[in-house]
């Protein structure tokens, strides 16, 4: 049964570690623990989460976009356990989005990312995939490949003018804007 996990937040010096490879993915710490990520992700209204935000240091996140109030435009997938993952290759074209995250409450960042990535990880299933993924979906990958290597989004924020409270984030951009992804 799945089990609603604690999120620990930044100052957790767990945050700041380099997660290790995970070898046997169908085993059942691993897979209970897939579990376990998504109900904490959808409970939290998230849209990804990685092992590290639960203080466990396996290579694993939950990438899991969908409309949430956090993120009202999301684009709606299943959530996805992407095990060991890494990037093969990126797009020339980055551009900056508003990120917030579940151990960073309160505050958003406007981030430069790139707009396209072609990935490989291994599924919860054990298999091997090779996927291109592209904006948010993109953007939501390299936010928890980050965290994979000991970062938060505040690490690749360019200027302290790019940050602002969740409150003003609600207020200001998605009510204006109608929508999560303000670009500059």
């Amino acid at each position: 049964m799945a089990e609603l996990l604690s999120v620990i937040e930044l100052g957790n010096p767990i945050l700041q570690q380099r997660s290790h490879p995970v070898m046997d993915v169908r085993g059942d710490r691993i897979q209970k623990l897939i579990t376990d990520l998504i109900l904490t992700v959808r409970n939290a209204n998230g849209v990804g989460i990685a092992a590290p935000q639960v203080a466990q240091t396996d290579r694993l996140f939950i990438v899991a976009s969908r409309p949430t109030p956090r993120y009202p435009d999301a684009p709606e997938m299943e959530p996805t356990a992407m095990i060991n993952p890494r990037i093969l290759a990126h797009s020339d074209e980055v551009a900056k989005g508003w990120e917030g995250c579940l151990s960073v409450p309160g505050i958003r960042g406007l981030v430069p990312r790139y707009e396209a990535i072609e990935v490989e990880y291994t599924g919860q299933d054990g298999k091997l995939y090779r996927k291109e993924l592209n904006g948010f979906v993109a953007r939501i990958f390299q936010h928890e490949l980050d965290h994979l290597d000991g970062l938060v989004f505040l690490a690749r924020v360019e200027s302290i003018q790019d940050l602002m409270s969740e409150k003003e984030y609600q207020e200001r951009i998605v009510q204006a804007n109608g929508n999560f992804s303000s670009k500059e």
